[in-house]
């Protein structure tokens, strides 16, 4: 439907652009959904963001919160003064999920080609060597490469925690209630997101469980700068919204960053930490929230899974 250059250039957009066409495409999809929608809130800035522009719209519109006990806890203050939030649970805890299926590293694609390659699937350990499944040769999969150490790793790997903790609950829900997600998914944060969005654009219509990701084109720029514009209560784990840098461009707008957290989500979530500068989401727990910090190294023994990876924690 689109290609990476036309997502791209759609980024490059103004924001009061992507303002108006995040706003377009929800009441698309409330009209297709004849008006039986949730938004998905996480306590995260893209949650708390694109609810404010759902119920701008749609005032009554309900959000949704899948307790998975691992979140921050300011991530869980704010939504409890957040009102209309239904809250669902997860039939499985983190530590069951990752001694049945095993922990969640690098990125979603790449545990899961672990977690079949492990099986003898040919497909998993053709990507594994930077191959498509005919063996030719793929430009995209040569970044899994390096991680093919992975598979000799001590210790279980998938992509299983996601959906038993977040995606069967919120399936649960949407079978019992009759509505259809709305969520704040960016195409920015990966490659299956980009390719979502590629194949489908904002709004997946003509798919068996339709999902709407008006946000889908934002960046995490846009994010700050709509929370400071429009003063949107957002999770103290964060910090301030503050210039990244002192050097003003006279072309653009400085870069914001947050003075806390700048992601935060399942506490024990190692997905993209092989990625973060110093001091990483796991340093800065420590300081945070020891207790937290304790129970995701030791307990669930993620200080393990990072030592061999070589990460600093």
């Amino acid at each position: 439907m689109y290609t990476r250059s036309q997502l791209i250039a759609m980024q490059k957009k103004q924001l009061y652009i992507k303002i108006g066409k995040a706003q377009a495409r929800i009441m698309e999809y409330v009209r297709e959904m004849k008006g039986r929608v949730y938004v998905s809130v996480s306590g995260g800035l893209d949650s708390v963001v694109l609810l404010y522009i759902v119920r701008q719209l749609y005032p009554e519109t309900l959000g949704v919160y899948c307790d998975t006990r691992l979140d921050y806890p300011g991530n869980r203050q704010l939504i409890k003064t957040i009102p209309n939030i239904g809250w669902v649970k997860p039939k499985m805890r983190f530590q069951e999920v990752i001694e049945k299926y095993g922990y969640p590293v690098v990125s979603k694609e790449l545990a899961r080609a672990i977690y079949y390659a492990r099986r003898g699937s040919e497909w998993a350990l053709k990507k594994l060597d930077g191959q498509f499944k005919d063996g030719t040769p793929s430009d995209n999969y040569k970044r899994f490469i390096k991680y093919k150490h992975l598979l000799e790793a001590p210790f279980l790997i998938s992509d299983a925690c996601c959906n038993e903790l977040k995606c069967k609950p919120m399936s649960r829900f949407e079978t019992a209630s009759g509505l259809h997600p709305i969520t704040g998914m960016r195409a920015e944060e990966s490659f299956l997101r980009q390719s979502a969005w590629m194949k489908h654009g904002c709004n997946a219509l003509d798919v068996k469980r339709p999902i709407s990701n008006p946000l889908s084109i934002w960046t995490h720029q846009d994010i700050l700068w709509f929370i400071r514009q429009y003063k949107v209560p957002y999770s103290y784990e964060y910090g301030a919204i503050v210039p990244a840098d002192d050097q003003l461009s006279l072309f653009e707008p400085p870069k914001l960053k947050t003075t806390g957290c700048r992601k935060t989500g399942c506490a024990a979530c190692l997905f993209g930490i092989q990625n973060e500068t110093e001091p990483n989401r796991f340093q800065l727990m420590k300081s945070k929230h020891p207790k937290l910090y304790s129970y995701c190294i030791d307990t669930l023994k993620c200080g393990m899974v990072m030592d061999y990876m070589n990460i600093k924690y």
